[in-house]
């Protein structure tokens, strides 16, 4: 049997497919590129945003092009599941909730979900999903549903089990990974599984996907500086006006996030902290948008993602009028672009000849690979004699584009 896996989108839809992916190899499946002729290929689609539903359908497309039997899940299929039913090729559409029933689908076999095989240096290990927010323009709460989280001595578990393998950096993610434990009926959250991480497991680093600015309090800031804990936060900012976040039901003004983020900077030397924004949401004035632009030209970002807005059925922002025209969202994206790689290079030449200490994940020519620090920098080094996913010291030396070159120093 040969499977292919297609993957689009979000860390949490990443970590789901790398699990099929090692139940899959557990019960004797091959996985193979398309090009391989597979038996079955599954294509794991998002629904953030429209590109995420253009790039889902071709995706599905080129699969069904291959001649396999093509299964598609994820938040794409799970919105639109009468209309990609009836894309040619399709053998099977699966709800987000029956992903891991997948295996059974293509083995015919009841088999135990398998979490010690991943693709990626740094395995995505998924320990929330859903969301209970209601930001205006967000689709996620409505494919993937109310917050849930799996419980702390699962966690526990999973995270040993990933060392135990020989991976030397965790990242634990969710739909809303700060909203972990608040469902369980012994109640935890994100701050009580850090602590029993570092206590319990002997994993060496532990990173976080995105969290929301409100939920980084004392308690949790202080645990982010521990030496095992990467130095690095994804913070959605979205926008600097204050206008444009209460239309989006952010909950926080820009006055907030400012303080917040000068906190952190203050406290956790060297930090990496990035921001997704988007322009061009409906209502989105000139001043709103220099608002934005001011905001984060002021504070101690080191990368942005920018997204256009883009609306999704059946929320309030779908609805919403004042629709900012697509020449102004792409100048705005733009400028703001701009505005990112000027952080993003200031931040990667204030990490010149310091010692960063990187999982080596892709090659990059004869005896080097390009590696992730713990700040969240992309380093490219000369490391013969050290394998894939081994866990090095660098010392950056000079920069090229988005990373830095370097010379391997020791063995961490």
């Amino acid at each position: 049997m040969k499977v292919s896996l297609l993957t689009l989108g979000c860390r949490v839809n990443q970590s789901e497919s790398s699990v099929i992916e090692g139940t899959l190899k557990e019960n004797g499946v091959t996985i193979v590129s398309l090009s391989e002729k597979p038996d079955f290929c599954v294509v794991n689609t998002c629904a953030v945003t429209a590109k995420g539903d253009y790039n889902s359908r071709q995706l599905i497309r080129r699969a069904a092009r291959s001649g396999a039997k093509v299964i598609v899940t994820g938040c794409y299929s799970q919105l639109m599941a009468d209309d990609v039913g009836r894309m040619a090729g399709v053998h099977k559409v699966v709800d987000n909730s029956g992903k891991f029933g997948i295996v059974k689908m293509i083995t015919d076999r009841n088999a135990d979900i398998f979490l010690g095989c991943y693709s990626r240096s740094r395995p995505f290990l998924k320990i929330q999903d859903g969301c209970n927010l209601n930001c205006s323009y967000c689709i996620v709460p409505t494919v993937r549903g109310r917050s849930r989280s799996i419980s702390e001595d699962e966690v526990i578990e999973n995270v040993s089990v990933i060392a135990s393998r020989g991976y030397n950096e965790v990242v634990l993610t969710g739909i809303h990974l700060g909203a972990y434990g608040k469902d369980l009926a012994q109640k935890s959250n994100l701050k009580k599984v850090l602590i029993r991480i570092l206590r319990e497991t002997r994993i060496k680093r532990v990173r976080l996907s995105s969290l929301e600015i409100m939920e980084l309090d004392e308690e949790l800031i202080e645990i982010l500086a521990e030496e095992r804990v990467c130095r690095h936060l994804h913070l959605p900012l979205q926008s600097g006006s204050d206008a444009v976040l209460r239309s989006m039901k952010r909950g926080y003004s820009a006055s907030y996030f400012s303080d917040k983020i000068r906190m952190i900077a203050s406290r956790i030397n060297n930090i990496s902290v990035g921001s997704d924004i988007i322009v061009g949401f409906p209502g989105e004035r000139d001043q709103d948008f220099l608002a934005t632009c001011d905001l984060i030209d002021s504070l101690p970002i080191s990368y942005l993602h920018i997204f256009p807005f883009s609306s999704r059925p059946g929320t309030e922002a779908s609805m919403m009028k004042a629709r900012v025209d697509d020449a102004t969202t792409k100048s705005r994206a733009h400028i703001l672009g701009e505005i990112g790689r000027l952080k993003k290079r200031a931040y990667l030449q204030g990490q010149l000849n310091t010692h960063l200490d990187i999982i080596l994940e892709e090659p990059a020519g004869a005896d080097s690979y390009i590696g992730t620090s713990s700040n969240y920098v992309k380093v490219r080094a000369s490391a013969s004699g050290h394998a894939k996913g081994s866990l090095v010291r660098v010392r950056p030396v000079s920069m090229a584009e988005d990373l830095l070159d370097a010379v391997v120093v020791e063995s961490s």
